[in-house]
């Protein structure tokens, strides 16, 4: 009921603030659009190939039609629920990227493997368990489901062990069929570039490019773009746009009514009525003109001053895979010289100034995955911000590991006490449960901040962190600790590290099998497979943000900017730790307590079509690397092997370690573990692994591949694929950045904008060849 609830309330929400984050998505779409059109025309003028079909000229890209053609497929109360299903995997390629369909495709995957592993388990391990009569002769007892109704000289438990192994199996065979299908496609731009860092902050372009033509004759040097610190001149650019479309919002609001609009520039001034002493009003056109103006003389002068502050870092465009990965080669194959161990990279007339010896080299990430304003955040600063937030994170999490501590130090301000008074068996069963499941969601939610904070330099790179640091919090909060009874890291040390932890070992471990502990381990797959999906479908934490946002807003064209960013990225890290840390619980009870496994099943069909409907409406594309979805097929592995672990427990504990069952479960136990960690940290057993990639490479820009006979150039690169930040990609089209740490001297000028943000079309072309959703969809919010 609870759930059903929950929908409904979401079907009203979707019905009442239907802009929530839905403009965003709608004005990142019109972006898209336009920017896409504009650098179409400009690669075709590049190849000298114009054709002059006049429905080329218009050609519009399925997936931005799709995602805002919010009339026609889900204009009903409840007409998203259908939508989830008549969303193809194709739609959800073209408007949330590649990464989204490798994420579902894992998703599906891991339903098929808790298909087969619930058939197994619910017919053939449960009725074995059921066959035992060690506990209660009652058909209604919960415990007799349990493993632990079986006495431990049952030959019976050596199909508990066997088909142990087989999950696991199972398991790797279901991610090499995962990552045999996904195909993931690399930019033949990124594998031709290279990312170096420790360069000499004077170094230009011009030198970098010399220095690799003259170490490697057969070379040549596309592109050389340094990197500078472009912080704040992001910020200052995106005041400086919220006050340029402040200003035209009133003044067409002016046009319009004839009547000047007064405001409170305080925030919250929008929804304050009080005329107080320090809280005037003023006149908008004004107020916004003078702040734009202010704002345009501090981005002019912080403009002006970014090619004094270097980073020593480039990013180098090679013209072909093969030269690149000799570069690369050469710097990272370590040699042996005295009591050092470095690279001999080849050296020419500029390597002395250009610090070679210096250098760090890696690929380069893809120009979307990477976070501009942090790259500033390096070196020394960088750890020691990583490591002062890593230890707080440590000490806070140290003592409030678990839920079930929290929940004792709110008893001892009677908190929980009321709902004990109310005698009902279903609420005071159900209420520690949901209050695991809400602690749950809030404790791992500072696990993220923290990686946030932690100012990586690429998307991949925090939602890789935050996957791994979440989902090792979450096994210890969710599935360890209150398996063995306890709540917080601190007393797990000191159990671990005191005198007589052999001696209370076997009373800890039999905590595990307790059939209540099961039980408790049930309700929360339960509740999170109900209620926490139904969250994730109201995204309750976003909303109470937009609401913020909206009540500090100092103005209508303030509440109108914060719905037009109020869309994010999906947080591929966050998903894939929370959903692991379900199915790692599900694959370790699934021997020792079956009936789990169809509510982890239920739990993942219904993960999965709310994740698609987030996906497909919700959330905005996001560009990341494969090692995000390798690190969570590693994950995944770790949950036949906590099973094999947890038999492994039950059997020391009832027959002996040196019981067949007991000896043939560690000898498995022990060959898994090698096998991974050389998999892992020495890349051996690769046939033996869940990976089976296969990478394809989407070709751009090649040294084969030729535009009506000439080489391909910088130039032939779009924009939003090269090696340069937004905002000074901006700078080259306003005019200003000739000569500038953004400009390229063989690049031709374009045409200025009001906007950097939406950038203009080519000539030819106008805002009415682009029919925007945008401007529909706030004359609809108007006008409600």
């Amino acid at each position: 009921m609870c759930f059903l609830a929950l929908l409904f309330l979401f079907s009203i929400l979707r019905k009442v603030a239907w802009d929530y984050g839905r403009l965003a998505l709608v004005t990142d779409a019109d972006r898209l659009r336009r920017r896409q059109e504009r650098e179409r025309v400009e690669q075709e003028y590049v190849a000298s190939a114009m054709h002059g079909d006049s429905h080329d000229r218009y050609e519009r890209l399925t997936s931005v039609s799709s995602s805002v053609d919010f009339d026609q497929r889900d204009n009903g109360f409840c007409s998203w629920l259908t939508a989830i299903f008549r969303i193809k995997d194709d739609e959800i390629r073209d408007k949330c990227g590649g990464d989204a369909v490798h994420y579902l495709s894992f998703q599906r995957h891991i339903i098929g493997l808790l298909v087969v592993v619930g058939v197994l388990s619910v017919g053939i391990v449960l009725p074995v368990n059921f066959s035992g009569d060690l506990l209660e002769n009652n058909a209604y007892s919960f415990g007799r489901t349990t493993i632990a109704n079986l006495k431990s000289g049952n030959n019976l438990l050596w199909l508990h062990t066997s088909f142990a192994f087989l999950y696991l199996l199972l398991t790797v065979y279901s991610m090499r069929r995962h990552t045999s299908k996904m195909r993931y496609k690399e930019d033949d731009l990124v594998k031709r570039t290279l990312f170096i860092n420790g360069i000499s902050k004077y170094a230009e372009s011009e030198k970098i490019k010399k220095h690799f033509e003259e170490a490697y004759p057969n070379c040549t040097v596309l592109e050389a773009r340094p990197c500078y610190n472009v912080a704040r001149l992001m910020f200052l650019d995106a005041e400086r746009k919220k006050a340029e479309r402040g200003k035209l919002y009133f003044t067409n609001l002016q046009s319009k009514e004839n009547v000047p609009t007064m405001i409170n520039p305080k925030p919250c001034g929008h929804l304050c009525c009080c005329v107080v002493r320090g809280c005037e009003q003023v006149e908008a056109i004004e107020y916004y003109t003078k702040l734009e103006q202010k704002l345009k003389e501090d981005y002019k002068r912080e403009k002006e001053k970014v090619n004094e502050k270097p980073l020593g870092m480039a990013f180098v465009t090679f013209h072909n895979e093969t030269i690149t990965a000799i570069i690369l080669k050469d710097f990272n194959v370590c040699k042996c010289q005295g009591c050092t161990c470095r690279g001999e990279p080849r050296s020419s007339s500029c390597s002395e100034s250009l610090h070679i010896s210096n250098w760090t080299v890696s690929y380069a990430p893809d120009p979307q995955n990477i976070y501009w304003e942090h790259l500033s955040i390096r070196g020394f600063i960088w750890w020691l911000r990583c490591l002062v937030i890593n230890v707080v994170l440590f000490i806070l999490l140290f003592f409030l590991t678990t839920p079930a501590i929290i929940i004792t130090t709110m008893d001892k301000f009677n908190v929980t006490k009321p709902v004990e008074y109310l005698n009902n068996p279903i609420i005071t069963q159900f209420f520690p449960t949901l209050l695991l499941w809400c602690f749950s969601a809030l404790l791992p939610t500072i696990v993220y901040y923290s990686a946030f904070f932690e100012a990586h330099w690429t998307r991949s790179g925090e939602n890789r962190t935050t996957m791994h640091k979440c989902y090792t919090f979450l096994i210890f909060m969710v599935l360890l600790l209150p398996s063995l009874g306890l709540s917080s890291l601190d007393l797990f040390f000191r159990w671990l590290f005191d005198k007589k932890f052999l001696a209370e070992a076997a009373i800890r471990f039999e905590c595990v099998f307790l059939p209540d502990n099961g039980a408790f381990f049930v309700n929360y797959v339960i509740a999170s497979a109900f209620i926490g999906n139904a969250m994730d479908l109201l995204r309750i934490p976003g909303l109470l943000m937009y609401m913020i946002r909206l009540c500090l807003a100092r103005s209508a064209a303030e509440r109108r900017n914060v719905k037009r960013h109020q869309a994010y990225e999906f947080q591929f890290g966050a998903a894939y730790a929370w959903m692991m840390c379900v199915f790692t619980v599900v694959m370790t009870y699934s021997i020792t307590c079956p009936i789990i496994v169809p509510f982890g099943l239920m739990y993942m069909l219904l993960k999965h079509l709310v994740d698609r409907y987030n996906l497909y409406y919700a959330y905005l594309p996001a560009k990341l690397d494969k090692k995000i979805h390798s690190g969570a097929v590693n994950q995944v592995v770790a949950a036949p092997i906590l099973c094999l672990f947890w038999l492994l427990f039950f059997s020391t504990m009832r027959t002996g370690f040196l019981a067949p069952t007991s000896m043939f479960t560690f000898v498995v136990l022990v060959i898994t573990i090698v096998i991974c960690l050389c998999h892992v940290c020495f890349g051996h057993f690769k046939y033996l692994s869940a990976h089976n990639y296969k990478i394809e490479h989407t070709e751009t820009d090649t040294v084969d591949s030729r535009s009506n006979g000439r080489p391909p150039t910088a130039a032939a690169v779009p924009k939003s694929a090269k090696y340069i930040a937004q905002v000074l990609q901006d700078s080259e089209v306003d005019g200003e950045g000739d000569g500038g740490p953004g400009s390229s001297g063989d690049e031709p000028p374009l045409s200025s904008s009001q906007d950097e943000e939406l950038l203009m079309p080519p000539d030819g072309l106008t805002d009415t060849d682009f029919p925007s959703y945008e401007d529909s969809l706030i004359e609809n919010e108007i006008h409600q």
